[in-house]
């Protein structure tokens, strides 16, 4: 596979004509979605604050004190929510301590949001300051997943795009199942792969996936098996 000279930078491929609208639409959610989210936690910032400050008199040092306490858990969440969304892209989880850290955030501000409401005990309360929070919750899980999928299906567009002239990919002969449908195997991952790698290509699960329309998991393991291949030097070899 040959790449035209860009006076050293490497032109990204074009990209086909069905991952455009799905590329906008990724856009418009993931817009949504933040927007939600910090409008949820603008929201709770006042009952937080109240919360904090326990009838201290307005204007006094623990009056403004308390006003810092929602921004500090809100910054926190907002930072565990950005860099799951980024790992996702790319196929990475997150560990134990950045999902804690996004429970604990968002169990935190419901509680402060909602104390005040529980204490009074009116049912019409709670349910207005449960809303918020939860909603930012729900948002939060879904962003990253929906993300997720969203790339995927960009992926799948570009494995499924007509090539130049406009035609769509051919399946070969042997490749079409005459009965029920063979299980693509690792290897067989693996063969699409290093024919589509090229030495100007960073083996990423991204990458992978995109190349050979395989699984998330799968992309993973193949992923780590051909950057140990690469660095050892035996996919040249394989080639030649």
């Amino acid at each position: 596979m040959t790449r035209p000279d860009t006076g050293g930078r490497l032109r990204p491929p074009a990209r086909p004509a069905g991952a455009e609208p799905i590329e906008r639409v990724a856009v418009q959610v993931d817009r949504l979605c933040w927007t939600g989210i910090l409008l949820g936690l603008a929201f709770t910032m006042t009952n937080v604050q109240q919360f904090a400050a326990a009838g201290s008199r307005p204007w006094s040092l623990p009056w403004l004190a308390a006003w810092l306490l929602d921004p500090m858990v809100s910054l926190v969440l907002l930072a565990v929510l950005r860099a799951e969304q980024v790992t996702a892209r790319y196929g990475v989880r997150t560990g134990g301590w950045a999902r804690g850290a996004k429970w604990f955030t968002l169990a935190a501000t419901y509680v402060m949001n909602t104390w005040s409401a529980f204490v009074a005990r009116s049912p019409a309360l709670v349910v207005l300051h449960s809303v918020p929070p939860l909603a930012v919750f729900v948002a939060a899980e879904a962003v990253t997943d929906l993300r997720d999928k969203l790339g995927a299906a960009i992926a799948a567009a570009f494995v499924n795009a007509p090539d130049a002239n406009g035609e769509a990919p051919e399946t070969p002969a042997e490749d079409q199942p005459v009965g029920p449908a063979r299980r693509t195997s690792f290897a067989d991952y693996r063969a699409r792969a290093l024919a589509a790698y090229t030495p100007d290509v960073t083996v990423t699960p991204a990458w992978v996936r995109e190349v050979t329309g395989c699984s998330r998991g799968m992309s993973s393991r193949l992923a780590k098996a051909l950057a140990a291949e690469v660095q050892a030097g035996e996919v040249g070899r394989e080639r030649s």
